[in-house]
């Protein structure tokens, strides 16, 4: 699966679980599973952001690199 399809998966599974934990219709015990999924979602988009914001940072400095080796 692909970074941005798994980010796009573990969002929405995340939202989910925001939207059951907001219906306030679970018990405790399901609730506190569902917040440990929803935690360990958030770490996963996390890393997954952090390695894009890597990425585009990268390729911006290439960009200005290139950019500054054609001015002279």
């Amino acid at each position: 699966m692909s970074k941005q399809k798994k980010f796009e998966t573990a969002l929405e599974k995340l939202e989910s679980i925001v939207e059951e934990l907001e219906g306030g219709e679970l018990g405790l015990d399901d609730s506190i599973k569902k917040f440990e999924n929803g935690i360990k979602l958030y770490q996963d988009c996390r890393g997954l952001l952090k390695d894009a914001e890597k990425k585009i940072s990268i390729l911006t400095d290439t960009l200005k690199e290139e950019q500054y080796e054609e001015e002279n």
